[in-house]
């Protein structure tokens, strides 16, 4: 009898054990299932983006008070995401007027499609990319960078400039002022008109 009792308190201690471990088990795997499901979250909102859109945009550069460029678009999608840079789409074009210290207007640039790179001041510019100065000089490519910082431009895709009526040519790319009014080809190729260096006689 008191081995019947002794067989039955250990059969109930091993059922008592077994549904310990189960719920340990099934508590370590719910556990690990929240764990997966949080990180789950972390990783959306992570990837969370806000955008906003604006239309018949005019946006202006200054600088020390003094404005050096003004942009039009007809659309501009802003973007943000919290691990993402920042940036600023003009999907359908842009116009960008450069100007010197008395405020005329140095050079023009167009371009189908530009992206803003908000943290670093860049733009990138594609298809159809135009730049033009005052004095007629005009560069054609289809990539290029303008840095605000440092107000240059560049690219290292090829371009096209015709300069006094003479096309040149930059195989490996260019850079140049923003106003447009110097800049260096990389392999270049083409005739550029010089002055007379003809010395007077004695």
């Amino acid at each position: 009898m008191i081995f019947g009792l002794l067989s039955a308190g250990m059969i109930k201690l091993q059922h008592n054990i077994f549904y310990i471990k189960a719920a340990i088990i099934t508590g370590c795997f719910f556990v690990l299932g929240c764990s997966n499901n949080y990180q789950e979250v972390q990783d959306l909102a992570k990837k969370k983006i806000a955008v906003d859109r604006a239309t018949q945009v005019e946006s202006y550069l200054s600088q020390d008070g003094i404005v050096k460029a003004k942009l039009t678009s007809p659309l501009m999608i802003a973007s943000s995401a919290i691990t993402d840079t920042p940036t600023t789409e003009f999907p359908k074009s842009l116009h960008v007027d450069f100007y010197d210290s008395t405020q005329k207007i140095q050079s023009k640039l167009f371009a189908k499609y530009g992206l803003y790179y908000n943290d670093e001041g860049l733009v990138l510019l594609k298809d159809s990319v135009i730049v033009f100065n005052v004095t007629g000089d005009t560069l054609r490519t289809e990539k290029l960078w303008w840095d605000q910082n440092k107000q240059i431009i560049y690219t290292d895709e090829p371009v096209h400039i015709i300069q006094q009526g003479e096309p040149l040519e930059g195989k490996n790319g260019m850079t140049a002022n923003q106003n447009f009014d110097s800049w260096t080809l990389l392999n270049a190729k083409g005739t550029l008109p010089v002055a007379d260096s003809t010395l007077p006689s004695d």
